[in-house]
């Protein structure tokens, strides 16, 4: 049964945040490189922020990131977010 839930409140989560997906918030991604792949990796494995310092990102990006990591499942976005080395993001007014 607690399976069952997990997985309905995860498909919710994504079915809702699918509109927000294609509303151009979601800032510029960079370009992909072994830098960018290392720190993708250590936000994963480590601590979600890792990433976003690894790849130079703004003080308010990294605090972000690692606030959020007190989730268990954020880790998965902070880790495409270092891979992919996006610039910007949803926080502005947009959160």
């Amino acid at each position: 049964m607690k399976k069952i839930c997990t997985l309905a409140l995860l498909v919710s989560m994504v079915l809702m945040s699918t509109p927000a997906a294609f509303a151009g918030t979601h800032g510029t991604d960079g370009q992909v490189t072994g830098k960018s792949i290392a720190g993708g990796l250590a936000s994963l494995i480590i601590w979600p922020g890792i990433g976003q310092i690894v790849n130079d990102q703004k003080t308010d990006k990294v605090v972000t990131h690692a606030l959020l990591g007190l989730t268990g499942i954020f880790r998965f976005w902070s880790c495409y977010d270092g891979i992919a080395n996006r610039n910007g993001g949803v926080w502005h007014n947009r959160i």
